[in-house]
């Protein structure tokens, strides 16, 4: 009873980094600051609430934060609690062409953003959103 007990405890409980520099760590965190920026801008549009000066500087804070993860993919970082696929290393160029997707859709956001018409918004939303939605179907497992 005791051991079923101690077994369920574990379940759901999120490995931690523990190697040296916390290289997944710094990744996932990173991934989650372009989340934080980046869904409020959806929110914004979805709602009907689009105000362009404030789509701008969120856009702006998403740019800032948008490199963050891509240095911490290093070799031997393919380790839990990574959720990347080993696709990411197995085929570095693809890996690569799915960033530079990915920051020339922010790119097109930020000059969108900065036009302040909200269908242009949509549409370059959309391209980030499906960047992202691509690499992750590609190269993120779990």
């Amino acid at each position: 009873m005791v051991a079923g007990a101690m077994a369920l405890a574990g379940c759901g409980t999120e490995v931690e980094d523990t190697r040296p520099g916390q290289p997944v760590k710094k990744r996932q965190d990173a991934f989650q600051q372009v989340l934080r920026n980046f869904e409020p801008m959806g929110v914004m549009i979805r709602t009907g609430r689009f105000e362009a000066a404030e789509f701008a500087r969120m856009t702006d804070a998403l740019v800032a934060v948008r490199e963050g993860p891509w240095g911490h993919f290093g070799p031997d970082t393919d380790y839990p609690p990574s959720k990347a696929k080993s696709a990411v290393w197995e085929d570095p160029a693809e890996f690569e062409a799915r960033r530079k997707a990915f920051i020339e859709a922010t790119d097109a956001l930020k000059g969108a953003a900065q036009g302040g018409h909200l269908e242009h918004v949509r549409v370059a939303y959309d391209r980030v959103h499906s960047a992202c939605k691509d690499c992750h179907d590609q190269f993120k497992g779990r």
